[in-house]
């Protein structure tokens, strides 16, 4: 379960925080588990200050905790404070609808020639899964190279048809229609219309999908090429 913890502080010297806080990202780089990060600033009370941490989970924060370089940051924080920070440790119980809307977005985004916005919607550590490929493929990087693969062979549009959402997953069902205008896997162009339905299943960090699993009608995209079937 998500967890996020709240620290509310009062301070005249944020400029010092915000620099203690980028020395404690860099020293932590590779070892922290926080998530993301926002620090807000009451706009009725210049000294109010308010971070925002979010973790996968409280076990993750703990340890996000222990370590060496977030105890030294912590006493050098409260040193910038004008009283003690003060902690409050939530549960996030619900977030899914936020997260159902980014899965819209995504396919939206998918449906357009926007391959250099991918980066709004995935992590740059993103996952794909896709079972007519021989292994994930890892990064942002190969998930823009697999669409770019799609994108010259079809004119394609999704049309979302259902969506369910469970903790930090959603899975969208879809349908997919598209005129094959380029070579896909060694077959020439043909003009012709084709759709398939298929399922995403996605999980999301902080906003941004970082795992998606599909499932999909390849085979009867393969026969409307007239491939198969003959």
């Amino acid at each position: 379960m998500t967890f996020v913890q709240l620290i509310d502080c009062r301070t005249s010297r944020l400029d010092e925080m915000n620099r203690l806080m980028d020395r404690w990202v860099e020293q932590t780089k590779g070892k922290r588990t926080a998530t993301h990060e926002i620090v807000g600033r009451d706009r009725s009370d210049s000294s109010h200050i308010v971070e925002i941490v979010e973790f996968p989970s409280y076990e993750e924060a703990m340890r996000n905790s222990g370590l060496p370089e977030t105890d030294e940051i912590f006493r050098e924080m409260v040193a910038l404070c004008d009283d003690e920070p003060t902690f409050t440790d939530l549960d996030v119980v619900r977030d899914e609808q936020l997260n159902t809307l980014a899965a819209r977005a995504f396919f939206a985004a998918m449906g357009r020639v926007e391959p250099d916005r991918l980066r709004e919607h995935v992590t740059d550590d993103y996952v794909d899964n896709d079972p007519s490929y021989p292994r994930p493929v890892q990064g942002l990087k190969g998930f823009g190279e697999q669409y770019a693969s799609w994108r010259d062979a079809f004119d394609f549009s999704f049309r979302i048809d259902d969506q369910i959402a469970q903790g930090d997953r959603v899975c969208t069902r879809w349908t997919w229609t598209g005129r094959h205008q380029g070579d896909f896997l060694g077959i020439p162009a043909t003009g012709q219309d084709v759709s398939m339905t298929g399922m995403t299943w996605q999980r999301f960090r902080a906003g941004k999908i970082c795992e998606g699993w599909w499932m999909y009608d390849r085979a009867g995209l393969m026969e409307q090429l007239g491939v198969l079937g003959q």
